[in-house]
């Protein structure tokens, strides 16, 4: 997986330890885009996410452009579960 720094930054910021709550959705659209995943809407500000075979569906966050705790650690789940994590 060959990732531009900036995404590998939003990468390690989805994993780390105490849950962040200033990384911007946009970036980690802009990640999972680059990771290969397809990106739909759906109703609403809803987004349904395929990568590597696992789905979600995640609520983009209005009218702030920041990711709330919950969500990015449901994002985390998600990104395990299609067996991605930070490069160490």
């Amino acid at each position: 997986m060959s990732l531009s720094s900036k995404h590998q930054r939003t990468l390690a910021a989805v994993f780390e330890v105490p849950t962040r709550s200033d990384v911007a959705w946009r970036a980690i659209e802009r990640l999972l885009v680059a990771l290969g995943a397809e990106l739909s809407e759906g109703r609403g500000s809803r987004v349904r996410v395929c990568l590597r075979g696992v789905r979600a569906v995640f609520h983009r966050p209005h009218p702030e452009k920041e990711t709330d705790r919950g969500a990015l650690r449901s994002v985390q789940r998600f990104l395990i579960e299609a067996e991605i994590y930070p490069e160490v």
